[in-house]
């Protein structure tokens, strides 16, 4: 369904800008058309998404909170002390699955994955869930492609538009 969706509004895009005559209209087709195109194709493709979290959830009976920005999260262990803040240095044990189970990546493979909160260089999902844990802290997450990877994938073991499985235990956390 999604590759028909692109391959229509692609069709679309290609035969208004074919057909476009003057400058004027040329360059309101470049400017207008491709963004409400691809407004429109992001919003249903998170919408998508969110379906195929939704069964995914609810096929092996998971309960779960959502984010306003589409993050899933369960913790299942609370750690101890205050919740983790921007600036600090956070190492996880982790392991990475797409929705259908297949392994990708775990610490146990690669080492602890750690990062400076709030400096990027990880899933924007994963910060987002690690500023809601302690240390100590065991928790599930489902991180829809936008807030992972997204279109590009990682050029390696995730593919595009994937959807990710992280389960999480906060190791470490320090100042910078």
């Amino acid at each position: 369904m999604i590759f028909v969706v692109r391959a229509i509004c692609l069709l679309i895009y290609f035969s208004v800008c074919s057909c476009v005559g003057s400058q004027n209209r040329q360059e309101r087709v470049n400017s207008e058309l491709p963004v409400e195109i691809s407004i429109q194709m992001n919003k249903r493709l998170v919408e998508e998404e969110q379906k195929i979290i939704e069964k995914y959830v609810k096929d092996n009976n998971l309960e779960m909170n959502r984010t306003e920005t589409g993050l899933w999260y369960k913790i299942s262990e609370e750690g101890d002390g205050e919740k983790i803040e921007t600036g600090k240095i956070v190492s996880l044990n982790y392991s990475v699955r797409l929705i259908n189970e297949t392994l990708l990546y775990t610490s146990e493979e690669l080492g602890h994955k750690e990062f400076l909160v709030g400096q990027g260089g990880v899933e924007t999902g994963l910060e987002e869930a690690v500023l809601m844990l302690k240390n100590g802290c065991k928790a599930k997450l489902i991180i829809p492609s936008h807030l992972a990877h997204g279109i590009l994938g990682d050029d390696n073991k995730i593919p595009s538009r994937a959807i990710l499985l992280y389960d999480v235990e906060v190791v470490e956390v320090k100042r910078k």
